[in-house]
């Protein structure tokens, strides 16, 4: 049995259920929440097949291990796309818009990129496997369903890959 982890919020969730449904164990949900934008997930979850389950404020702040969830809190899959730059570059039929980071460690900043990255169309974002947060629940919830959409590479020697991108580009 595969390892579980925690994605929350709404856009994060609506994000996981829309281009990775099959990675989603069960979603839980405010049993307080009757708005629209709730009721449009919960169908979307309920067409994919997707287990809902209502519950008080504070069993899904715990389940979250934060009560910044906006009523939303999907138990997943632990392990995360295994993107490829070699693929990801491979795919292209244009030139490549990358995103290099290096050092982020702090999950809000990555959260942010990942959105900025998604809002240019960006094809990836690359960051070194040491000294970076790497893709967390609150990486998720801040990236706003852009940590589904923009493929996160992670490399071992960041001055290697580059290197390897610039001699590709020539």
């Amino acid at each position: 049995m595969q390892a579980e982890a925690v994605i929350y919020g709404i856009h994060a969730v609506t994000a996981r259920i829309r281009h990775r449904p099959e990675s989603i164990r069960e979603i839980w949900t405010d049993k307080t929440r009757h708005d629209p934008r709730s009721k449009r997930l919960l169908q979307a979850a309920a067409e994919k097949g997707i287990i809902i389950r209502s519950a008080v404020r504070k069993r899904l702040d715990d389940i979250a291990r934060s009560s910044r969830h906006q009523g939303f809190v999907a138990l997943v899959d632990a392990h995360a796309q295994v993107h490829s730059l070699d693929a990801v570059l491979d795919s292209l039929d244009e030139s490549a818009l990358l995103l290099v980071l290096d050092g982020v460690t702090d999950p809000h900043n990555l959260g942010a990129c990942l959105r900025v990255a998604d809002g240019l169309g960006a094809h990836a974002v690359v960051a070194p496997k040491d000294r970076s947060v790497g893709l967390t629940a609150t990486v998720e919830k801040v990236a706003s369903g852009a940590a589904q959409t923009v493929p996160y590479i992670v490399v071992t020697n960041l001055a290697r890959e580059m290197r390897s991108m610039n001699d590709r580009a020539c």
